[in-house]
């Protein structure tokens, strides 16, 4: 069969295809709505797992899996039209790649060989997922790969939000007949920078606009986790956590311990926080496992990375309106963002996020479904 094919063809941004996608049952592959500049892909596996993409931010817009009894639901939270991307309240990121730095950089500034950058502050007085005009806010080069990838290109210029240097990135999303999606960033630069990507996707396992994440299940494979000031910048220390309600070394409740009397959970309303992986050996290593008891459903996350922030949808306040037609309260999605860890090139025990002339950047997570009884 071919690997993808045209589904429509609007000359305006309208909507995003959530229900132009009407391809999307037939057997694995690709299929591509072509919306003018905007594009989304749609992508299935034998089992019947859809994955749906968009190059306006690289980002995720939908993923739907089983539950136990084989009933399909979307798992990721976001909006049927490019223009709930593009006019979102508060700014969520829902499912978009972010960067050039993702997470914060304190007061927007760090000095990189003796000269001092500044960058947009536009997280009070720090920088957050790379400024005003991040990843999350440009369209892609977009182009199919094989018989269920697509891979997205983009070249940020030097300057660019304060940033030094032209980076060249691309970012490729794969999805698998294991019910796996394997999101793989590459990138290279003419000047030394700091570069961070990861994905913002909200997941709910028992399908978004489900209401509260606090049921979930959750276990992070870390030790330690990087404690912050109250505007969530890291203080350099790493902090066990062990006989804290950061330790969910066992599975546990996510709202188990989150009302606790505690200064960081104060700081974030909740979690919000980056937790330091068990490397073991390196290379890809089980960072979290989330799990929705009532559905079964069950999210492995690997990666590659030191790190994963735990976001427990501490923000989403009920303004925005979801896929479904109900609004996102409060906790109704939570994000696993692996990455190096916050504020990095203005800390010097953390491991770096310099890119230099000549490196290569290179950084692959995997989010992994299935069900249990």
């Amino acid at each position: 069969m071919e690997s993808f094919s045209i589904i429509n063809e609007l000359a305006l941004l309208g909507v995003l295809g959530m229900m132009a996608c009407c391809g999307c049952k037939a057997p694995s592959g690709i299929k591509v709505s072509d919306f003018s500049s905007i594009k989304e892909f749609c992508l299935t596996n034998k089992n019947g797992v859809e994955v749906r993409l968009t190059n306006y931010g690289a980002r995720i817009t939908a993923i739907k899996v089983s539950d136990r009894n084989g009933k399909m639901a979307d798992v990721i939270l976001g909006h049927s039209s490019v223009e709930g991307y593009i006019n979102a309240q508060d700014r969520p990121y829902f499912g978009a790649v972010v960067g050039r730095y993702g997470n914060r950089i304190a007061k927007g500034k760090f000095t990189l060989d003796g000269k001092v950058y500044e960058l947009a502050t536009n997280n009070g007085v720090n920088h957050l997922h790379g400024g005003n005009i991040g990843f999350d806010k440009q369209v892609w080069n977009a182009e199919t790969e094989g018989v269920n990838a697509v891979v997205f290109t983009f070249k940020s210029h030097d300057g660019e939000e304060g940033y030094p240097g032209n980076l060249d990135i691309s970012v490729t999303y794969t999805l698998t007949d294991e019910n796996e999606l394997k999101i793989s960033y590459f990138a290279t630069t003419d000047k030394a920078t700091p570069v961070n990507l990861t994905n913002h996707a909200y997941f709910n396992l028992a399908g978004e606009g489900s209401g509260s994440i606090v049921d979930h299940e959750m276990m992070i494979n870390a030790d330690a986790f990087t404690p912050v000031t109250d505007a969530l910048i890291p203080t350099g220390e790493f902090r066990p956590v062990k006989g804290t309600p950061f330790d969910f070394k066992a599975s546990k409740p996510i709202g188990r311990d989150i009302n606790q009397k505690n200064t960081q959970l104060e700081y974030g309303n909740g979690y919000d926080h980056n937790f330091v992986l068990n490397k073991g050996t390196g290379g890809m290593t089980l960072a979290a496992v989330l799990c929705e008891p009532k559905s079964g459903r069950v999210m492995e996350t690997y990666t590659d990375e030191p790190g994963v922030q735990f976001y427990c949808g501490n923000f989403l306040s009920g303004c925005l309106t979801g896929k479904s037609g109900k609004p996102y309260s409060f906790r109704s999605g939570l994000c696993l963002e692996t990455q190096h860890y916050p504020d990095s090139p203005n800390q010097k025990n953390f491991p770096s996020t310099i890119l230099k002339p000549g490196e290569e950047y290179k950084t692959t997570t995997i989010y992994k479904f299935s069900v249990k009884d």
